[in-house]
């Protein structure tokens, strides 16, 4: 079932509101920042130095994630840690499983907590609405990766949780003993290699995890950058786009990463049972070589890696397209981490020291695996498979059309990046044989016409 977007209502006085916040940037008119509590101001995040600024700040902050998995453990040592710098703010976590759907009912109540990530369904012009302003986009750019993601009219409103690299997670072990020698760059390629795999061993394959249904959504980031060695294909062309899910004909752009999960279901190369798939234990499942390969991003990687007792059989190899020639992979943000707008003020100064730590001091990128979010930080091992692949993130929209990706995309109602929902019915589609690929393409085709008729698109050759 398709998730429900979240209305686009932003007052203007709030948005004023957060303006005049944003132009106070904490100073009380003299230049020194004024004291937490009554009348205080919130910094924006360059303006703060943790360790230093508001050591007498008293909070109790609420951070929600998706990471049920290490929320009791991993996440909770990370508050301990900052809870020795600020002792007088309590950082609490609260994991949640269902995370896109239960968010996006909380957000419209304004008490959800303080801290959590940014649900992909709210669109660029609804982020003031729901958080806090971290900054100018022009200083924070400078500083952070990503920070086109979740900025709008020149303010950012969150910072990712670092970033990934668009590939599979693949056992090496397993690619090996199925007479793999050479990684593969095209979807026919990877096909062939699946095959032999299923042929010369006893994994699965690919594994969907079609069950769980938003590891399903991770084949939408292949798209872009990946399959067109373009980083304008999303936000800049793709709204405007005749029939971009066409075939090219040459195995690139969008009809050749879904075209590589279409075939990999027709061709029994998955999960015998999609239906009866589980995440969790995925992750142990390809450390121990039951599973051979997992389209997620790079992200996945530590994830399996911790998940069982052989680490280093897990790799992370680019995803199999090439284009004139060479190699792309896309370069984007995690969830990003936003701040509460309706939460007390001192909340919100205390979540935005607990967010630079995070980001900036504290080992998270270490243990995920992640590309850092500072830009001046190390990019991690997992990459070693990408040696002469060009990593480009996602350009940003044009002035003016920051938000018409999302328009096009929701009033069509593909739902790229929005949910899991187009690539479930891709692999229900093979899986049944109740389409074809090409039928389910002009079927997205005529929904992306329909969208920019009515929004009134120009469509560019």
């Amino acid at each position: 079932m398709k998730k429900k977007v979240i209305n686009k209502t932003i007052g203007i006085t709030l948005v004023s509101a957060l303006v005049l916040s944003l132009a106070a940037c904490g100073d009380n008119g003299s230049g020194k920042k004024q004291e937490p509590g009554s009348g205080a101001e919130i910094p924006t995040i360059d303006q703060i130095k943790v360790g230093e600024d508001y050591k007498d700040l008293k909070a109790d902050i609420k951070v929600l994630t998706n990471r049920t998995d290490v929320v009791d453990t991993v996440y909770k040592g990370y508050a301990e840690e900052f809870m020795e710098l600020y002792p007088n703010i309590k950082v609490t976590y609260e994991g949640i499983t269902d995370y896109e759907e239960s968010m996006n009912l909380r957000l419209t109540t304004g008490d959800w907590g303080d801290l959590a990530f940014i649900p992909t369904s709210v669109a660029k012009s609804e982020l003031s609405t729901y958080f806090t302003p971290l900054g100018d986009f022009e200083t924070l750019d400078q500083i952070y990766n990503f920070i086109p993601d979740k900025s709008f009219d020149k303010t950012v409103y969150g910072i990712a949780n670092g970033g990934t690299a668009s590939g599979v997670v693949y056992n090496k072990r397993i690619w090996k003993e199925a007479g793999i020698e050479k990684l593969p760059a095209t979807p026919d390629e990877f096909l062939e290699a699946l095959q032999k795999i299923k042929d010369n061993t006893n994994a699965v394959p690919l594994y969907t995890n079609f069950s769980a249904g938003w590891p399903m959504g991770a084949w939408d980031d292949y798209i872009t950058v990946a399959a067109t060695g373009d980083p304008d294909f999303k936000m800049v062309n793709l709204p405007h786009m005749k029939d971009p899910f066409s075939d090219r004909g040459d195995m690139t752009g969008p009809y050749a990463v879904y075209y590589t999960l279409y075939e990999s279901v027709a061709r029994k190369l998955v999960e015998e049972d999609p239906a009866s798939s589980d995440w969790e234990s995925s992750k142990g499942a390809i450390n121990k070589g039951d599973i051979a390969a997992m389209v997620l991003g790079s992200w996945a990687v530590e994830q399996c890696k911790q998940a069982g007792d052989t680490p280093d059989d897990v790799g992370y190899m680019p995803f199999p397209i090439t284009v004139d020639g060479k190699r792309y992979a896309g370069s984007g943000g995690n969830y990003s981490f936003g701040i509460n707008n309706q939460a007390e003020k001192d909340n919100q100064i205390a979540a935005m020291l607990y967010l630079k730590w995070l980001i900036e001091e504290s080992k998270i990128y270490d243990f995920e695996g992640s590309i850092p979010a500072l830009k001046s930080g190390k990019l991690p091992e997992a990459l070693a498979d990408f040696e002469g692949v060009e990593l480009l993130p996602n350009n940003p929209a044009k002035d003016g059309e920051e938000d018409l990706f999302d328009d096009v995309n929701t009033e069509s109602e593909v739902g790229i990046n929005n949910d899991d929902y187009p690539d479930c019915e891709i692999l229900e589609a093979a899986l049944y044989g109740t389409k074809t690929l090409d039928q389910l393409m002009e079927e997205w085709n005529a929904k992306w016409s329909a969208a920019q008729e009515t929004l009134g698109v120009e469509i560019l050759p």
